[in-house]
């Protein structure tokens, strides 16, 4: 079937699939907004609609101003906001590039504050950068990399806000760390009294460990101190098994103390579905001399982005993706600095259907049980209306310090991207499909991700999260008018707070 006939398909089926979700629609991750379509209960379109990465989370605020500068005129610009949004009794939140997709970043009738501000300096001594809060990861990898330096841990890519990265409290793939805020020593935190706190795990320990993590609710970063570790030059290995031995396989790279980055892959072709991985690391290559400027996105990961996006109802596509990924690549794929493998953009797998959306799941498995979250996923996924284009598996080290916490112990971190359709329909199914997703991960001591679609119950939050009462009080004893909020309290963190 050719691309046009697949187009016309998927139109088709939108028109049979019921109202079509979504106002100020974003194409995919990093995609330009486009209007689509809404449900009949959603605001109209227009300037005071904010969106998030999802494309199907239409919210109407009340503000939204952009914050660019800087160090004490950025500090006097959020108290601005800040204070008159209080006196307004508006909810108030700051993000960055908003690639989260269930509205956490968003305030309804409230004041939205998106930062972007690009500077960053280098500690050499303490080995520590220090970025203010809008900073992207691209501007801190030219930064570091000009000095011979790398981030520690971060995002896998560099769209994201480094303040952003800390409240979601992401993981990377270098081993064997855990999240990074497990990275981040100290930051200066804007309090909903309008104070500006110090925190650290030393100094306001508790403020320091609700934020990372915290979704923006207990106030706004205005810069962070993160630990960086020393660029050099990575030469990979590829290596594909059965998936069911991946965990093994995956722990004994991850403790290996010469493999430095680490990353795995499963076939998602439906004729075998996950039952092939593909396991590369990366090792310091032996050739010395001086690094090269770290560049990303080079000519064979901007080409590659034509054969994933064909995979969309192409099995056969699938199927060849897996074979350049364990086949080709091995062969084409050569020594690169840390820098450059860490510096690709999510602009680089961009969705061109404005029928479509790319939608994220993240589950964080115990590795000794990774081979029955395949086999659950064999059973859940291809059942589904859902289309799987990739799975990427990462390594995360226990998380001692965030209080919403999901590496309770080490784990497999297991991303998955699928293609929805932007039907009614797909929805109701992609909520049917992660629910019972969930409902198998929590059953092997796992848990989910929160920065995505919330699909999951209250219930399943509250089990996956058990600190989510003490996280709730906090914030409450440090925001007791709970002026910074979102869609993401109100759905599962508000109950608590009230009781």
């Amino acid at each position: 079937m050719s691309k046009g006939t697949r187009a016309l398909t998927r139109r088709t089926l939108l028109v049979g699939g019921g109202a079509v979700l979504g106002a100020g629609l974003v194409v995919g991750l990093g995609a330009e907004p486009a209007v689509f379509g809404r449900p009949p209960d959603a605001p109209p379109p227009g300037p005071d609609i904010l969106n998030d990465a999802s494309g199907l989370s239409p919210v109407k605020v009340a503000r939204h101003v952009t914050v660019s500068d800087s160090g004490d005129a950025a500090l006097a610009a959020l108290r601005r906001e800040l204070g008159d949004a209080k006196s307004a009794g508006r909810p108030f939140i700051a993000s960055a590039a908003r690639h989260s997709m269930g509205a956490q970043s968003l305030a309804h009738e409230g004041t939205a504050v998106t930062l972007h501000q690009n500077a960053a300096e280098i500690d050499t001594a303490n080995e520590l950068y220090r970025v203010p809060a809008g900073a992207r990861w691209i501007e801190v990898i030219r930064r570091l990399d000009a000095a011979g330096w790398s981030p520690t841990v971060m995002q896998s890519n560099n769209d994201f806000g480094v303040a952003s990265t800390f409240c979601v409290n992401a993981h990377g793939w270098p081993v064997a760390h855990g999240p990074f805020g497990s990275t981040v020593r100290s930051l200066r935190l804007l309090t909903a009294s309008g104070e500006v706190v110090e925190c650290s795990r030393e100094r306001e320990a508790d403020l320091f460990r609700a934020t990372m993590g915290g979704y923006g609710l207990t106030g706004v970063i205005l810069d962070l101190d993160v630990a960086m570790t020393r660029n050099m030059l990575l030469q990979p290995r590829f290596e594909t098994m059965p998936a069911a031995e991946f965990g093994t396989r995956f722990i004994e790279a991850a403790k290996d103390p010469v493999v430095r980055m680490a990353y795995g892959r499963l076939d998602v072709t439906l004729s075998s579905f996950f039952e092939e991985a593909l396991l590369v690391s990366y090792r310091p290559a032996s050739e010395e001399g001086t690094l090269p400027e770290a560049v990303g996105s080079g000519f064979l990961s901007r080409a590659s982005r034509y054969v994933f996006r064909e995979q969309v109802g192409s099995d056969a596509v699938k199927s060849l993706r897996w074979g350049i990924e364990t086949r080709v690549a091995p062969k084409l794929y050569g020594g690169a600095t840390r820098n450059s493998l860490l510096n690709e953009p999510v602009a680089t797998l961009d969705d061109g259907d404005p029928s479509r959306t790319d939608i994220l799941h993240e589950y964080f498995v115990p590795p000794e049980r990774f081979a029955d979250f395949v086999a659950a996923c064999r059973e859940v996924i291809p059942s589904s209306y859902q289309d799987l284009l990739n799975i990427t598996l990462r390594f995360v080290a226990d998380d001692p310090d965030s209080l919403l916490r999901y590496a309770t112990g080490p784990r497999i971190a297991a991303v998955m991207l699928f293609s929805q359709e932007m039907s009614l329909r797909a929805e109701q199914d992609m909520d049917r499909m992660t629910r019972e997703l969930i409902e198998r991960v929590l059953a092997l001591g796992g848990t989910y991700y929160l920065p995505y679609r919330p699909h999951a119950t209250p219930d399943q939050f509250r089990r996956a999260y058990p600190d989510h009462a003490r996280f709730a009080a906090f914030k409450r004893s440090v925001d007791p008018a709970l002026t910074f909020r979102s869609p993401f309290w109100d759905r599962y963190l508000a109950e608590d707070a009230a009781t």
